[in-house]
């Protein structure tokens, strides 16, 4: 499957997928890697939790239901671990459940289905193009635009 490229990276990033089924992890690792992303892979939240503390992720990616540690679990010790961190969770319960941004502690809450991939990649790349500040010279050039507007 090859995707179309819409929109590069904002700028290189590396995520963190935790799914404790390889082949929608595996699934998942390609159609990130082919948009431009490193990804690491982990099979469990304990898993996930070493690779977290010892890589610097701009973005995890997680599964709902896993063994031993559910999103919800692994979300909450990302949280005290670095509180801004970017999260994403999938699940295939989210209506079943009530899975919202609210309740699970995740940035953005996609259900897994037909529909999943896109709105995955829309996601994650609207997370990353959000959390990213501006160069310097950006902000210099912003702030002297508003204190000209403002005289």
């Amino acid at each position: 499957m090859t995707l179309r490229k819409s929109s590069p990276p904002p700028a290189p990033a590396r995520i963190l997928l935790v799914d404790d089924n390889r082949s929608g992890l595996a699934a998942r690792k390609a159609i990130l890697a082919e948009l431009g992303y490193t990804v690491d892979c982990a099979e469990d939240g304990a898993s996930g939790l070493k690779l977290f503390d010892r890589h610097s992720h701009d973005l995890v990616v997680t599964d709902f239901r896993m063994p031993d540690m559910d999103g919800s679990s692994f979300i909450s010790e990302l949280r005290k671990r670095k509180p801004g961190a970017l999260i994403v969770l999938l699940s295939g319960f989210v209506e079943a459940l009530g899975l919202n941004e609210h309740n699970t502690g995740a940035d953005s809450v996609i259900m897994k289905n037909s529909r999943e991939v896109q709105h995955l990649t829309s996601a994650v790349n609207r997370l990353l193009r959000n959390s990213r500040k501006p160069p310097a010279s950006e902000s210099a050039r912003s702030l002297k635009s508003k204190k000209a507007h403002r005289a």
